[in-house]
């Protein structure tokens, strides 16, 4: 690659003269201009060529009509025989591409610790290694740090440790221990709701009751006709919606790439009319032994009691990528957050909530591709699943219509 770092080199300076040539010509070129045409490549509005570049540039640079071909004498000057660097960029570019650095290789024994991980084991020993260490690390491959193989820490690479804050990159922790700062999702999103909020009017559940207060036109007519034309009014009880949902929602971690989508499913299921009741609540990756009524998981509700707050006939719906360590699901104590201490495993929690609701559905907003995963598979054998999409929410919404 010296060849494409030298010639990153020379460019740079090749493109920053060419504003001084430009000066030197007598045009008014400022330096809030060429930042402009810099940002322009910085966009990509040069198409990757010199032909889009010269379009860029002259459209930015020149001010008036007279300056045109000074600036193409100038254009022309400078970057005679440029065009000759770009094969052999590209050739050394393929090159290297086509000769990858093999993928860093998992060693035997951490694939065999990641299947039978103890997560009070796991838990222990952070908390020994916490007391041994006294000052930062980074690189390695035992201590509390940054970057290596260490199963503690974040930014490195474990197949399965616990991540000690940071951002996630593998989504393979098996716990992790950090504040949680996840956020609401909007409920004002007006873009791209509209097909949202007519999928989900499918799930709408309409029936008469009460009082006979409103007048049923073709029973009137049918009760006349039997009457031999003598009126007769016949009254119906007026048709009320009695549809309740509630949305239990997955935030922060594997689910932030999905978040705009789940903001605008949100926003319609919030802005539509078509429920008695609506409500929400909150968890991350696995429903435990509480929800949340907010995504800073501060106001805490136990889940019998959420049970205890919603008939049977209430519609549930979970919106998340169940992409997560399969322990989560399947292991005591195997929450990923370090202050969660599930007593019983995740899927036990699930099927509680299978078992109370009669309708209920799962939306993922991953790719069907990547449903394979070994969580997603487990989560499926307690929820239907649909894909967020505006057919999946369609299908899901007849789906529970129909029970």
């Amino acid at each position: 690659m010296q060849a494409v770092s030298r010639a990153a080199s020379d460019g740079a300076g090749l493109f920053l003269s060419f504003f001084f040539r430009l000066r030197d010509r007598g045009l008014k070129v400022t330096p809030q201009q060429w930042m402009t045409v810099v940002e322009g490549l910085a966009k990509g509005l040069h198409g990757s060529s010199m032909i889009g570049f010269y379009s860029l540039a002259r459209a930015v640079l020149v001010k008036d009509e007279s300056e045109l071909d000074d600036f193409d004498l100038c254009f022309a000057a400078h970057f005679e025989g440029a065009a000759d660097f770009v094969p052999a960029i590209e050739r050394e570019v393929m090159d290297w591409l086509s000769q990858p650095i093999p993928p860093y290789p998992i060693d035997p024994e951490l694939r065999r610790l990641l299947d039978q991980v103890d997560v009070e084991a796991l838990r222990a020993e952070l908390e020994r290694r916490l007391q041994e260490q006294k000052e930062r690390h980074d690189g390695g491959d035992y201590w509390i740090g940054t970057g290596g193989t260490s199963a503690f820490g974040h930014g490195g690479y474990h197949p399965g440790g616990i991540r000690v804050g940071g951002q996630h990159r593998l989504g393979s922790a098996v716990q992790v221990a950090a504040e949680r700062r996840y956020r609401e999702h909007r409920r004002d999103l007006v873009l791209d709701t509209r097909q949202l909020g007519v999928a989900l009017k499918k799930l709408r559940s309409l029936k008469r009751e009460g009082q006979a207060e409103e007048l049923d036109i073709d029973g009137t007519i049918d009760r006349t006709a039997r009457q031999a034309g003598e009126l007769e009014l016949v009254f119906r009880p007026p048709r009320a919606n009695n549809l309740s949902l509630l949305m239990a929602m997955d935030v922060g971690g594997s689910m932030e790439p999905y978040r705009h989508l789940v903001d605008v499913l949100f926003s319609a299921a919030h802005a539509a009319r078509h429920f008695k009741r609506f409500e929400f609540v909150y968890f991350h990756n696995c429903v435990y032994d509480h929800v949340y009524e907010d995504a800073a998981f501060i106001k805490a509700v136990p889940l019998r009691d959420l049970i205890r707050r919603f008939d049977r006939d209430c519609r549930l719906v979970l919106v998340g990528d169940a992409f997560m360590y399969p322990g989560e699901l399947l292991d005591r104590h195997g929450a990923i957050q370090w202050e969660d201490r599930n007593e019983e495993p995740g899927v036990v929690y699930l099927k509680k909530l299978a078992a109370h609701f009669r309708r209920t559905a799962w939306l993922n907003p991953m790719r069907e591709r990547m449903w394979e995963a070994p969580s997603v598979c487990i989560v499926q054998q307690i929820f239907d699943m649909f894909p967020l999409t505006v057919d999946g929410v369609e299908s899901l919404a007849k789906d529970l219509a129909r029970g």
